[in-house]
């Protein structure tokens, strides 16, 4: 078995990793930060990054208003249809028409097109704007030529441009709303800190935003409270959850020259620390740093319908301009322009404008059924040369919860033992004593009254019960009190119970692994993708884990930054799957070539991730895998359908095979271009589970 530990190179995990077992009770507290609510925002189209949903949904049925009349009362490249309506003066009526859309629908593909041309990699947008710019210029030039100069009649492209400005919105606004992320990851980071901090002035304490916060300034944390920064306690005893920042559940001693990381939770007790990194130097600072860094990265990647678009703007490009000099030559400058034009009008990405939004939200409604969200259209071109799944141990192949794991007695019954502790913790919110609780009631252990509950900060529990005095506390507490024990050397969490400071039962409290993680490692295994296991955990669980789940590369105690590492290091070996469901996943959820985070993870997980796992079963999975590889042959299948008549057409309309009398006629040219988005759209809801 490949095994691999890490040193953490962050202050979140000085203190946790160095133990194997932990303290058993804090005062009742709420075990997370409130977040803010979901925002909307488009996820990585240049040109569409500034838009919101309900401005692209304004702009096109604004513009779907304008395509309608268009399309009654202007031929289709000049034929007349059935449903055609012409009246006196219909042509200036389409104009102003057309003027009204060009203004309202095309500013979000102008837009696209600027940050493609200045980016030097002109792509759909380019091509969109393209067409949009020919069809609609040139069918003012056409009216005004055929209204105020003698000569022979020109065709306007009216019609074609209203339809293509009408379902290229359709296609992004259905690809934003089958995109939209649920949240801004770097947003949520920032949520986990609190709005002030109290620093203390001599014996003075004063409320203070926290960009005001130095390094060496004393801060008070009260119970209950988010620490504002990374620091030292310098006074005060209280246990910390850091299961948000490290991924692991349990509680975290934190007393004099403790490390305490900026956004994790304080107990029941209060502790004063001086700061030693604040803002973009702390914890936080640096996951976010690395979370956007990650994501930028990510959010670069080219997509193969930019690419096809890309090739088809030059082809269109090029295939004009040389229509232009060759046909200037053999027929003069106005059948050269109607020839260049016709080939620009042709190049129209109709089809290919759907080809992937059409998919995409059709596995966006698959998935969904399967219990799988889809955040990132980038997953469906993820799944085809996956080698690698790296995931996160606890909260993804554990259920992140506490069990019972086992129980010692010394001259009690057990199940007298754990009614004990049950009666204890009652009162407790907090997950070892709700295990407890859960244990007692499995086993059906009788129901006691403990009465003068009282918590003993950082420590654990007393109270009385049935005249006798009892403790639930640590083995730091016997240790401090000089109370003679025998030591468990269990995993995980253990806490020993005392009657009048005699130790008469031990319990030993671990994570569970999910029910159907061995299943899910072995389908991996199956596909060819290699598990790795990727825990901030101490190695002797990651591989009794490991071992019982058939895993065989296994890193403990590994830091979010050195995540996005390992991520890094096997996506040069192939395609990489991240799994996770903490805080300290995001920057590697980011960073891989797919990520899923697990739906009872964090909000930063899930904001950071492609898809988002809702059925709490991990072999569905196994299934969106399936499915992404499906829609990624329907994506190619569509832009074949979308891009291959253009392909052809382009080099017709240009006249390739003039000489041999074969010329593409535009209006049957236009038919094509229509039986080809109509053959898109049913391609895409072909998709099954």
């Amino acid at each position: 078995m490949k095994m691999t530990e890490h040193n953490h190179h962050d202050m979140a995990s000085e203190t946790d990793m160095m133990s194997a077992t932990h303290n058993h009770h804090m005062a009742d507290m709420p075990m997370t930060n409130d977040m803010p609510q979901h925002h909307m925002h488009m996820s990585d189209d240049p040109g569409m990054a500034n838009m919101d949903m309900t401005d692209m949904k304004r702009r096109f049925w604004w513009s779907f208003g304008l395509m309608v009349p268009i399309i009654i009362i202007t031929p289709f490249m000049g034929l007349s249809l059935p449903f055609t309506l012409t009246f006196p003066g219909s042509h200036w009526v389409t104009a102003v028409l057309s003027a009204l859309l060009y203004f309202i629908g095309s500013k979000p593909f102008f837009d696209g097109a600027k940050s493609e041309i200045k980016s030097k990699k002109p792509a759909m947008m380019s091509l969109v704007s393209m067409g949009l710019l020919v069809t609609f210029w040139y069918s003012i030039y056409a009216l005004i030529a055929n209204q105020f100069v003698h000569g022979p009649h020109i065709m306007d492209f009216f019609w074609e441009f209203a339809t293509l400005t009408v379902i290229m919105l359709l296609g992004h606004r259905i690809e934003m709303a089958a995109t939209m992320k649920a949240g801004d990851a770097t947003d949520k980071l920032r949520a986990l800190l609190p709005n002030i901090a109290h620093v203390r002035h001599g014996d003075m304490i004063m409320d203070m935003p926290l960009h005001t916060l130095k390094p060496d300034m004393i801060v008070q944390v009260l119970a209950g409270e988010a620490f504002p920064a990374d620091g030292i306690v310098i006074t005060g005893h209280s246990q910390v959850d850091e299961s948000l920042m490290t991924g692991e559940s349990k509680l975290i001693d934190k007393s004099e020259n403790s490390l305490v990381v900026g956004g994790t939770i304080n107990g029941n007790g209060s502790l004063d620390l001086r700061l030693t990194e604040v803002g973009s130097h702390s914890f936080v600072g640096q996951l976010q740093n690395a979370l956007s860094t990650s994501q930028d990265k990510k959010s670069r990647v080219e997509t193969i319908a930019d690419r096809v678009a890309s090739y088809l703007f030059w082809l269109a490009l090029i295939f004009a301009l040389i229509a232009l000099i060759v046909w200037t030559s053999l027929r003069g400058l106005s059948t050269a322009i109607n020839i260049a034009v016709t080939v620009l009008v042709i190049a129209c990405p109709h089809a290919l404008g759907l080809a992937v939004p059409l998919v995409v939200q059709r596995t966006k409604s698959v998935a969904a059924a399967q219990g799988i969200l889809i955040k990132n259209r980038k997953a469906l071109t993820a799944a085809s040369h996956l080698k690698f799944a790296l995931m996160d141990k606890t909260g993804t192949l554990t259920t992140g919860k506490f069990s019972v794991n086992r129980i010692v007695t010394y001259g009690l019954d057990e199940t007298q033992a754990v009614a004990i502790m049950s009666a204890l913790d009652s009162q407790s919110t907090h997950p070892l004593a709700q295990s407890i609780t859960a244990y007692s009631r499995q086993i059906k252990a009788p129901q006691l009254q403990a009465d003068n509950v009282t918590n003993i900060p950082g420590y654990g529990v007393s109270g009385m019960i049935n005249n006798a005095h009892y403790l639930l506390v640590s083995d730091r507490f016997l240790s401090e009190k000089n109370i003679s024990f025998t030591p468990l050397h269990d995993d995980g969490s253990l806490s020993y119970l005392l009657k009048h400071d005699q130790v008469v039962a031990a319990i030993s409290q671990g994570d569970t692994i999910r029910d159907t993680a061995s299943e899910f490692v072995k389908h991996l295994v199956q596909q060819g993708i290699t598990p790795v296991l990727v825990t901030g955990d101490n190695m002797k669980t990651a591989q009794d884990v490991a071992e019982q789940l058939g895993i065989t590369d296994v890193y403990a105690q590994v830091s979010p930054q050195e995540k996005i590492g390992l991520v890094t290091k096997y996506q040069k070996l192939g395609d990489v799957m991240m799994i996770g469901d903490g805080i300290n996943d995001a920057p590697a959820l980011a960073q891989a070539n797919l990520s899923i985070a697990i739906g009872a993870g964090t909000q930063v997980a899930q904001a950071a991730a492609d898809a988002v796992l809702i059925a709490n079963q991990l072999p569905k999975i196994i299934d969106f895998l399936q499915l992404i590889k499906h829609a990624h042959t329907k994506q190619i299948q569509n832009l074949w359908w979308g891009a291959g008549y253009n392909i052809i057409a382009i080099p017709l309309a240009a006249g390739v095979l003039a000489p041999i009398g074969l010329m593409l006629n535009p209006m049957i040219g236009a038919i094509v271009m229509s039986l080809s988005t109509i053959i898109v759209a049913l391609n895409a809801m072909t998709l099954k589970a």
